[in-house]
């Protein structure tokens, strides 16, 4: 019973407030006014400016493009640090080993050369790989090669390049050991009608007389040196002006926020 009194009294409470509205409006039926001030100031709160919406999307693009900014900032730091890196090992594995044997070269004068005899003496064993941890024994035909220097009229025996003097200093040329000597062997005799066909060619010599020989071509001549230095100089210099550039924009970019600053 009391329950159905107070949901009474509660009902009657609330039919009040429309009541009054309805006798002086025709009718109609209209909320109490202390629940239009609630809708209303929820409607205040929720709608926002446009110009305030604005300069939020702004500022939300704005971050966006900063962090996109940043991004392609590290990714080119990244890069030349990379290249700065990479220039610094080809110094060591290209440059300072080719230059040290550019300096230490013995056969560095250039002269005429004829040749007076170009025969294949004998063959020499070699070994080939036949596979992982597999070796096997070939022969190659040695071509000897004797030329008389026109500038001095000595005779000396010509080979190839410097490798040649360190691996077999008997031979002209070293062919690549393979299993198919007939191979090797066509090689090697068709060197050997070059440089009879040719007569008179372009060798090196040592002009302190030290070495009794002479080389066709140098490997570590200045064309060698001028690469192995040019590629890791261009790759250096590329990969420091990529960082200079990146933190002269950054620099450049924080000037401006101070003066946008002040200015504002």
């Amino acid at each position: 019973m009391l329950h159905q009194r107070s949901f009474r009294k509660a009902s009657a409470h609330c039919t009040t407030g429309w009541v009054s509205a309805s006798s002086s409006n025709g009718g109609l039926k209209f909320p109490h006014s202390s629940d239009r001030m609630f809708l209303w100031a929820g409607n205040k709160a929720t709608d926002r400016p446009i110009h305030q919406k604005s300069r939020e999307y702004d500022v939300l693009e704005k971050k966006k493009a900063v962090t996109a900014l940043k991004a392609g900032e590290d990714r080119a730091i990244l890069l030349g640090l990379g290249m700065v890196v990479t220039s610094v090992m080809m110094y060591f594995v290209l440059g300072i080993p080719i230059l040290r044997s550019y300096a230490d070269r013995v056969w560095t004068e250039e002269t005429s050369c004829t040749v007076v005899n170009s025969t294949i003496v004998c063959d020499v064993n070699c070994s080939y790989s036949c596979g992982t941890e597999c070796r096997r024994s070939s022969r190659y035909p040695c071509l000897q090669v004797f030329v008389s220097l026109n500038s001095s009229g000595k005779v000396v025996r010509l080979m190839h390049n410097e490798e040649t003097q360190d691996r077999h200093a008997e031979c002209f040329y070293i062919p690549k050991c393979r299993r198919d000597y007939a191979a090797m062997h066509v090689v090697v005799q068709n060197i050997s009608e070059r440089l009879r066909s040719q007569h008179t060619l372009q060798c090196f010599v040592d002009p302190t007389d030290r070495m009794d020989s002479a080389i066709l071509t140098q490997m570590f001549g200045r064309v060698a040196v001028f690469h192995s230095l040019f590629w890791p100089t261009c790759t250096l210099i590329g990969g420091t002006i990529i960082i200079a550039m990146v933190k002269l924009t950054q620099y450049l970019s924080i000037m401006c926020e101070r003066v946008s600053g002040i200015k504002g």
